[in-house]
């Protein structure tokens, strides 16, 4: 038994030591625009901070193996402001708890309001494509689709804003 410990403490010696300089350049360069991604996907700042902040948790997990990281973070965000939304709606049927009101900024336009009627995927696509600026093959791959289908649901998102708007 204790030959076993041995060789344990042996390999675990040699496993690399987790990069955590490159972990922390990395919070410092992406962490903004994800927060910013969040707010947008999610419709409240703190619940967008509360998405990177688990999105960082997930990818401090997996560090050392994902190929990414930004990506990996980006898809990590999305997914889970699509789970805030499920876990709302959930509440809403069940709990028929009165969801509150986000106080928003100011300078936030019409645009903004209308952008927060529409189903979390439409959101969603209209914020990578539009705000992030993604190709339809980049989005595709964040939202875990086919190009087709974001640009069927960019179609969608528009004509109901469209429709919004007059």
């Amino acid at each position: 038994m204790k030959q076993i410990s041995e060789e344990l403490v042996d390999v675990a010696d040699d496993l690399p030591e987790p990069d955590a300089e490159s972990f922390e350049d990395l919070y410092r360069r992406c962490r903004p625009a994800l927060v910013r991604l969040g707010h947008l996907l999610t419709g409240s700042a703190a619940t967008g901070e509360d998405v990177v902040h688990d999105a960082f948790v997930g990818l401090a997990r997996h560090h050392g193996r994902v190929a990414d990281p930004a990506a990996y973070l980006r898809r990590s965000v999305v997914n889970l402001s699509t789970n805030v939304h499920r876990r709302t709606g959930r509440e809403r049927r069940h709990l028929r708890a009165v969801v509150e009101r986000v106080v928003e900024p100011v300078d936030i336009d019409d645009t903004w309001r209308l952008l927060q009627q529409l189903a979390p995927r439409q959101r969603a696509v209209l914020v990578l494509r539009f705000y992030l600026d993604l190709s339809e093959a980049e989005t595709a791959r964040v939202l875990g689709c086919r190009p087709g289908t974001v640009k069927s649901a960019t179609s969608r998102a528009l004509a109901n804003l469209k429709e919004k708007m007059s």
